[in-house]
């Protein structure tokens, strides 16, 4: 890359799927994380010929702080950092609400259609980029539970002090970017719109045509 800065996340996803090439047409799943990471894996997807799905979690953010997340959680795999004190009751409280939020946005953009099943199978899990990396971990926690073959994470801009963690953590790790200083994802983009929910929506459809 000859800049810092990606374009935008279809720009991302264009040089990312440059480092995946290896996997195009090969029995492979790109799921991404909404709501920012699906512009990026539909470039993925559209490139490698690849059907594109989403995992969907959230994190479990403090009481006094909901920005600060204390783990995560997507609809069958829970993370929490060790080092928090915080009541039983609390996380299993909020365990429960945001699953409710999860299936929400489950049926909103999949319908019914069931999860894809990756037993056996690579998976490339991709974000627009990692601040904490708590919701990617807990995705990574979800596929080794449904047993997939190969865990990818596919990242445009990760701390660098976060790359020995998700190398340990997945099976192959692909990032553009590994700045020292590190504020926020949305830092590295010229253009960082708000993904809204009819975007998500569209390019999952349109993936679906796309081989």
């Amino acid at each position: 890359m000859e800049s810092d800065l990606f374009a935008n996340r279809t720009e991302a996803g264009i040089l990312l799927s440059e480092k995946l090439l290896r996997y195009k047409g090969t029995d492979t799943l790109v799921l991404a994380i909404p709501r920012g990471g699906v512009p990026v894996g539909y470039e993925i997807a559209k490139r490698l010929q690849l059907p594109l799905g989403i995992l969907l979690s959230k994190k479990i953010g403090h009481p006094s702080n909901k920005e600060y997340a204390v783990g995560s959680v997507s609809l069958d795999s829970v993370i929490v950092n060790e080092r928090t004190q915080l009541p039983e009751e609390y996380i299993e409280n909020e365990m429960i609400r945001l699953r409710k939020l999860l299936l929400e946005k489950q049926l909103l953009y999949m319908g019914n259609e069931k999860f894809p099943e990756v037993e056996g199978k690579n998976v490339i899990v991709v974000d627009d980029g990692i601040a904490t990396g708590s919701t990617v971990l807990v995705s990574i926690a979800m596929l080794r539970k449904k047993n997939a073959k190969k865990i990818i994470v596919a990242v445009p801009v990760v701390p660098s002090d976060n790359v020995e963690l998700f190398r340990q953590k997945s099976d192959e790790f692909v990032y553009l970017l590994a700045p020292y200083y590190f504020e926020a994802v949305g830092a590295f983009y010229e253009v960082f719109h708000q993904v809204e929910d009819e975007e998500v929506i569209r390019l999952l459809n349109e993936a679906k045509h796309l081989h």
